[in-house]
């Protein structure tokens, strides 16, 4: 028997999104599996959905993952969407389950783990302390200071040319309403983010940031780290990340710390690399074509 398919609500919209969900349930009402689909609302993006869908493994096989996958991109059609984009972690159920219903891969990524043993305290600090002549680091928890705000927003744009594969990611456009309103985003859901910006001396314009969210419980996770590409070439990606991980070592000295970086971005690799990250997996970015 198909399992039953039924719509779910998600009460909190995010400020550049809203979510669709559904529920796949048994004859006995047993959950079974889930599928959300993320539909971007930000000029730029209007073309793209997002899916993330689980099926118990002792349930899967059995016809509950494709019945979710049919609702869902019946949904991204109806929301007249042209490409719906999922991630699935190499050589798992889910990568082979993607590949096998026409979705094509666009992008790997390398997660990695700088472990709290991982952590050379001394080298990170001369990193995090070593002077770039032209520039000086400032820092911010949760949203940004009234008067950084607008040259915090046009810095954003130095994730414009962020590898990304084949993904039709489409281009995400960055205001001061905007910055905001994804900081509180984060401090609703109980966790803190922390900024470290890269500011050219000559003017106090804003050139880099990077990015890093303690959660509320378990690792804290870096959300990008970028350089305007007039300002490439000067360690300020290195030298920003250094800064972040010290601070967060300070903070919690047993926390692990995330990252995941486009396999292509050889630049970020380095950065990693050179301050102690250590692989742990790849996922596969896939997208579908409607």
């Amino acid at each position: 028997m198909p399992p039953r398919i039924t719509a779910l609500t998600d009460p909190d919209p995010a400020p550049s999104s809203r979510r669709l969900a559904w529920l796949a349930s048994g004859p006995a009402g047993v959950p079974l599996g889930s599928a959300f689909l993320r539909l971007f609302t930000k000029e730029g993006q209007t073309h793209l959905a997002e899916l993330d869908l689980a099926v118990h493994p002792a349930e899967r096989r059995q016809g509950v993952g494709t019945a979710l996958l049919g609702t869902a991109v019946d949904a991204a059609r109806a929301e007249a969407r042209r490409a719906v984009v999922a991630q699935a972690e190499r050589g798992t159920p889910g990568d082979a389950f993607l590949a096998a219903r026409g979705f094509r891969e666009v992008l790997e990524l390398v997660y990695a783990r700088l472990g709290p043993a991982d952590i050379d305290l001394d080298g990170i600090t001369r990193i995090a302390e070593h002077p770039r002549p032209g520039y000086h680091l400032t820092e911010w928890t949760g949203v940004v200071p009234g008067e950084l705000a607008e040259t915090f927003a046009a810095s954003r744009r130095a994730m414009d040319d962020m590898p990304m594969g084949d993904t039709d990611y489409g281009t995400v456009v960055w205001d001061v309403e905007r910055v905001m309103a994804a900081a509180e985003t984060i401090a609703k859901r109980g966790d803190t983010l922390y900024t470290v910006a890269a500011v050219d001396s000559s003017d106090g314009t804003i050139v880099g940031f990077s990015e890093l969210v303690f959660r509320a419980r378990g690792d804290g996770q870096h959300y990008g780290t970028a350089v305007l590409p007039e300002h490439r070439g000067h360690g300020l990606g290195l030298w920003m990340k250094a800064r972040a991980i010290r601070h967060a070592h300070r903070l919690d000295p047993g926390r692990a710390l995330l990252t995941d970086t486009a396999s292509t971005n050889a630049p970020m690799l380095r950065v990693n690399d050179t301050l102690g990250y250590r692989p742990t997996h790849r996922a596969v970015e896939y997208q579908l074509d409607l």
